[in-house]
């Protein structure tokens, strides 16, 4: 990024007009967008496209988070990826909004949620140091300043520092940390010297770190005590969730009534089982689609165990009215493995269609996980655009694979009717279509496929990590000249329905 100073004098006045005149967000183009970025301390980059539906989305969210972090002098800017293509091709855009922190010109991924909430905690503690040094007359205002803030009392250089100094470096992007060395502001917050103590605001207030100081302990107890005891579960959380690796029992309900009562004994039992359950209340009306997903009934309220590490779920009787003693008996049960998951599964099809092998949960083990065959395995959704557009190549290899061989298989599976079962290497499904490859002899392991969705290279692919030889027909020249000229169609459709590639992974 090397500019004149006179190109940066000149890029600074326009930069100037285009805050004017666009308010805190500002738009970047060829023009500044270097010498903008090299001369901003800190500043939030979003790519993104006008015809995205999520770009539309966060946008109001973005403008409220430049609006407030004006003041800090924290730039929050965009780039319209239809327009500065050369740009989002350099920075390495795959998909809309895609949103980068640079400080000083350099850049890293944002970590947060699409909120204006969670832009502005984040970026405030990408502006703090790793571990902020506490002064007496300000600590009330920073003990306060996130919805989570970690404060150690302890001294400077001392074991507990470390220990304290190894966390903040590895969490700075979740949490605000800091630490002061103040007996009597510990003892007002129930704690001595040396102590860590927990601010949030939600639940209780506070928690003081019981035991010895360590590295390990300050880390299990701010995970623990950052999560709200049974919060309300949406988009801006969600993945929090599943990246906290402890099972997940929703509570969804449809009235207050409902949330009042059951919510009380589930936020109960949240009390008991902290740091290794999480609870979380979710509308039922409004996120229906998710019951849906987890297999459950509409039937409200209802209470399911989702088993985040092993994909597994574990429902409440939905035909048994809920009551406070069975609630804690289901819980029980499920920490001491007496519960059986529930596997959601389409009914096994009468007869295989399409030139493909249908799979659905009830099959995938005898099908998937056979030793003798190497599977590859599409996971779809029905209404997926992408999907769609790979289903005539798909069927094409499927008919001259699996007509012409016995130990190669091309299948496919409706992963929003068919959950993927506890026994399978790979679960982590994250956007359709995906390709797996189960290998011959070797179970344990599963290749992801990330080529192109031509047939070329889902072959090449098949080839080269199948344990299994296998054969394709040869095709005589006029097929072969028909199928150039099919290629040369398909290039120019791609091309036209650029503008709907706003799914490159569709959302679960």
């Amino acid at each position: 990024m090397r500019f004149s100073k006179l190109f940066k004098i000149v890029a600074s006045v326009a930069l100037a007009a285009k805050v004017a005149a666009e308010g805190n967000v500002v738009s970047l183009t060829k023009d500044d967008y270097e010498v903008t970025l090299e001369e901003a301390p800190l500043a939030l980059v979003k790519y993104f496209a006008p015809w995205c539906g999520h770009c539309k989305a966060l946008a109001p969210e973005f403008v409220k988070a430049a609006d407030a972090l004006k003041e800090q002098n924290i730039l929050l800017a965009e780039v319209d990826c239809t327009v500065e293509s050369d740009i989002c091709n350099e920075v390495g855009v795959r998909g809309y909004p895609t949103l980068k922190v640079y400080r000083n010109g350099k850049a890293s991924d944002y970590k947060g949620q699409r909120t204006a909430e969670s832009i502005i905690s984040y970026m405030k503690k990408q502006s703090l140091p790793d571990l902020t040094a506490i002064k007496a007359e300000d600590f009330e205002t920073f003990s306060t300043s996130d919805k989570v803030v970690v404060v150690g009392f302890v001294k400077e250089g001392s074991d507990e520092y470390k220990a304290l100094e190894a966390n903040a470096k590895e969490l700075r992007e979740q949490f605000v940390f800091g630490y002061i060395d103040d007996a009597e502001l510990a003892k007002k917050a129930g704690a001595a010297v040396p102590g860590i103590v927990v601010y949030k605001q939600f639940d209780e207030g506070k928690a003081v770190l019981e035991g010895e100081i360590t590295e390990e302990s300050i880390k299990n107890f701010v995970n623990i005590e950052s999560v709200p005891l049974m919060d309300e579960l949406g988009p801006e959380n969600y993945s929090k969730y599943m990246e906290s690796g402890l099972p997940l029992v929703y509570l969804f309900t449809s009235d207050a009534e409902d949330k009042k009562t059951v919510g009380a004994w589930c936020e109960a039992i949240a009390k008991k089982v902290q740091g290794k359950l999480n609870f979380v209340y979710i509308d039922a009306v409004k996120f229906s689609g998710h019951g849906k997903f987890l297999g459950l009934k509409e039937t409200w309220p209802a209470v399911i165990i989702q088993d985040v590490k092993h994909n597994t779920k574990y429902p409440f009787p939905q035909d048994k009215k809920i009551e406070k003693e069975e609630l804690e008996k289901f819980i029980d049960d499920f920490q001491a493995g007496k519960l059986e998951p529930f596997l959601k599964s389409q009914d096994v099809p009468e007869k295989q269609e399409d030139g493909i092998y249908n799979v659905v949960a009830k099959t995938f083990d005898e099908v998937v996980l056979d030793k003798s065959k190497d599977v590859l395995l599409l996971f779809y959704a029905p209404w997926c655009g992408h999907c769609k557009k790979l289903a005539p190549t798909y069927k094409e290899i499927a008919e001259e694979i699996n007509e012409n061989n016995d130990k190669v298989l091309i299948a496919r599976m409706d992963a929003t009717e068919n959950d993927i079962p506890s026994t399978s290497p790979w679960n982590n499904l994250e956007g359709f279509p995906t390709v797996i490859l189960f290998k011959a002899d070797d179970k344990n392991t599963a290749v992801v496929y990330e080529g192109d969705r031509s047939k070329e290279s889902i072959l090449e692919f098949i080839k080269k990590n199948a344990v299994n030889e296998f054969k394709v027909p040869e095709k005589k020249e006029e097929e072969k000249k028909e199928e150039e000229e099919k290629k040369e169609e398909k290039k120019e459709e791609e091309k036209k329905e650029e503008k709907d590639d706003e799914k490159v992974k569709d959302e679960l």
